[in-house]
């Protein structure tokens, strides 16, 4: 294979790169002004990369030397990397053009760019080095956007939390991964596997454990969550939409090739972890979402919780494991992405966030399509039947059962009775309690589509969407056997 055709297998990331070159010069000289154009051109690239994978995604080619792998799983998961970032991009400028001090910049949707490009390298990723540095250009993009309202105390903590704790988690990975090269004398995932199907080594079990727990910091499993509610809390809404969701599908999505293609010999060995780690997720992500009054901060144990169902998938190691993973991946992403719509569109008179549960109280009489949007959301979030919510959660659970962890899919299915009841309190605050003052009404046509669009692919309609997202994530998981 020449390298014009490895070249043609990495196009959605040569694509992101030079989108996101040529858009950080047109902002360097147009500075303020050119924040609109900016952000349309970057929805724009987005959407090229996404056209890219097309044919892209299915064949199956291995690139430099068995580094890169463009197959049906990658192009799974960078569709939905896109759909989400394109979504953070779009609802940013109504948002900061209320802020008090702090209006959008045009850097703002280069980072995007950059941090979906390095999402896209993490999850093609077919070697460590490759892995780190695409995990690496994801997060330094993460740490500025975090921060990104420099006026805003609370934004300033939560880019100096991220960063501090995401530099430990990659030193945590990077030691790892010097281990697994030091006793497997490579990085490639395919000789990485052959290592850990020889005999028993103390050297890579050792690398296996600290590898793991590097990618659960980026996955927000426990016991490495803890960044996560003082970030969604203090970073700007869209940013936490961001967080919440492209990033999350690529640390799963990383996390997923690493164990089965470089540690697949080794899954007695890391599915002790996955189920310690998709327990207590599920458990504290629900416990601790209990006394939370800002709701921010409740949807970041809800994405806590959510991480640990995606987990139980994981922890089957087969591929409809695999492929419910995936499942409750793309779901997953509409409901937070709707959620976060919500959230931004609650504010004062004044016109500034107001993101307490308190003020939620009565808005189905005040705002009763918002507040139906939202109930939605959380019925969903919570696994309700019909909502697509449930299908996800059965998902994963079914493939638990199959792969013979029926002990796991029963903690589990019990621990999300304890969640529900926090999704279930949104909805009776809004339904049952006495009306609180109205959220300012403004136009928002975009994102009032955006909220309706979500809400009916999480309704029952969504159902019929289900053989195809079926078939869909299925062929992305036989990829990766």
């Amino acid at each position: 294979m020449n390298y014009a055709e490895q070249l043609s297998m990495t196009l959605p990331e040569l694509v992101l790169a030079a989108g996101a070159i040529v858009l950080m010069l047109v902002s360097a000289w147009g500075k303020q002004a050119a924040t609109r154009g900016v952000s349309i051109a970057a929805v724009f690239v987005l959407a090229s990369a996404g056209v890219a994978l097309v044919g892209n995604g299915t064949s199956g080619g291995i690139a430099f030397d068995g580094m890169y792998r463009a197959d049906a799983f990658a192009g799974f998961a960078k569709a939905l990397i896109y759909i989400a970032s394109a979504v953070a991009i779009i609802i940013a400028p109504r948002f900061f053009a209320r802020s008090t001090g702090d209006n959008l910049k045009p850097e703002y949707p280069v980072l995007i760019l950059l941090s979906a490009c390095g999402m896209g390298m993490m999850v093609s990723a077919a070697d460590l080095l490759l892995l780190y540095v695409g995990l690496e250009l994801q997060s330094l993009s993460g740490y500025v956007l975090a921060s990104f309202m420099r006026r805003d105390a609370r934004s300033a903590e939560a880019g100096l939390k991220y960063f501090v704790l995401g530099a430990l988690a990659s030193g945590i990975l990077l030691y790892g991964i010097s281990l697994l090269y030091g006793f497997a004398g490579t990085t490639l995932f395919d000789d990485i596997a052959l290592a850990y199907a020889g005999p028993r080594n103390m050297g890579l079990l050792f690398g296996l454990v600290f590898v793991f727990a590097g990618m659960a910091f980026k996955l927000a499993a426990v016991p490495f969550h803890m960044w996560t509610p003082d970030v969604y809390e203090g970073a700007p809404t869209p940013v936490t939409a961001f967080f919440a969701s492209a990033p999350k599908v690529a640390a799963v999505a990383m996390a997923l090739r690493v164990a089965v293609e470089a540690m697949g010999p080794a899954t007695d060995q890391w599915r002790q972890i996955v189920i310690f780690a998709a327990l207590a997720s599920i458990v504290l992500g629900a416990v601790a979402a209990i006394g939370q009054t800002n709701i921010k901060r409740l949807l970041a144990y809800s994405s806590i919780n959510n991480v640990g169902f995606a987990l139980v998938g994981l922890a089957a190691g087969t591929p409809e494991g695999i492929a419910g993973v995936l499942f409750y991946l793309a779901i997953y992403v509409v409901m937070t992405l709707g959620s976060f719509l919500i959230v931004l569109q609650m504010r004062g008179e004044d016109g500034q966030p107001v993101e307490t549960l308190a003020s939620l109280s009565g808005m189905s009489r005040t705002r009763p399509g918002l507040a139906l949007a939202l109930a939605i959301f959380m019925f969903s979030l919570a696994g309700i039947p019909p909502l697509l919510g449930f299908w996800a959660k059965y998902a994963v659970f079914d493939a638990a059962v199959r792969a013979g962890l029926f002990p796991l899919a029963v903690i589990g299915i019990a621990a999300s009775t304890i969640g529900a009841y926090y999704y279930l309190r949104v909805v009776k605050t809004m339904y049952f309690d006495e009306p609180a003052p109205a959220f300012v009404r403004e136009q928002a046509l975009v994102e009032g589509g955006l909220i309706v669009a979500t809400a009916v692919l999480i309704s029952p309609v969504g159902m019929f969407l289900i053989p195809a997202l079926t078939a869909w994530t299925m062929s992305a998981a036989v990829a990766l056997f």
